[in-house]
């Protein structure tokens, strides 16, 4: 069963263009507010500047944003402080604009990054929500054949914990070289600890997810080697867990 995942934050071919830009956007600005210099005034010219920064910390990549903050300065300076089409600055006033707009800039900036990352971790979070009770009012109705739901199970795991591939094999593990997911979103192998938060999955080597009925192992699901480091956090591994014990409940 495949569980790869494919979304868009995961890619890397976007960061180039948005960085671009996060340079190129301030640039242009700056050169727009320059012909009319006379009827703009500096807070003004700020905030058009400052919006590029949220723009580009709203894609959720830091290194935009903070390319976005230092080239408003830089173009702020350049085209909109005495004198002009030079990057010195004359007066007290404007060396304060600049810098006070290059901080508010990274400030902002950083804000618009955490509430990036605060609506992506809701969004998991509904998701992983949703999974687990989708398995569970597919248990409790009786509407969907064993086979379908360890199907879709396994595909929920798979995603879950950034996995290659997720099948289910019936019985306990019998190898002990396999690392094991314990209830409490613990990984063992080998009867030792791994520290999942810093070590990640293990590469190259077998991961499964036991499926307990009572006091008994009746299966698990068996996660292939991922192809990228993978650092399913706690509440992601317990999710997998729960998950598994809807395939349990439904064991006949």
């Amino acid at each position: 069963m495949n569980g790869r995942v494919s979304m868009w934050p995961a890619t890397t071919w976007w960061r180039p263009a948005v960085r671009v830009t996060a340079v190129v956007a301030p640039l242009l600005t700056a050169m727009l507010l320059s012909t009319i210099r006379d009827r703009v005034t500096a807070a003004t010219a700020v905030l058009a500047l400052v919006v590029w920064v949220v723009a580009a910390a709203a894609t959720g990549d830091r290194v935009a944003g903070v390319l976005a903050a230092v080239s408003s300065g830089a173009w702020y300076d350049f085209f909109l402080t005495a004198p002009h089409l030079r990057f010195t600055i004359a007066k007290a006033d404007d060396i304060e604009a600049t810098t006070l707009l290059v901080l508010i800039s990274l400030v902002v900036g950083e804000v618009a990054l955490w509430g990036y990352r605060q609506q992506r971790r809701a969004s998991e979070q509904a998701g992983y929500l949703e999974g687990v009770l989708g398995a569970a009012r597919a248990v409790a109705a009786g509407s969907a054949e064993p086979d379908a739901l360890v199907e879709v199970v396994a595909r929920q795991i798979g995603t879950i914990l950034v996995a290659d591939g997720c099948r289910y094999v019936d019985g306990p593990v019998g190898d002990s070289r396999i690392a094991v997911l314990d209830h409490d979103g613990g990984l063992t192998r080998n009867g030792e600890p791994v520290d999942v938060d810093a070590a990640g999955l293990p590469d190259d080597e077998y991961v499964a997810v036991p499926v307990h009925l009572g006091n008994r192992v009746v299966g698990h699901f068996l996660l292939t080697a991922t192809a990228r480091p993978s650092y399913p956090t706690l509440e992601q591994r317990r999710v997998a867990v729960l998950l598994a014990d809807q395939v349990a409940a439904a064991h006949p």
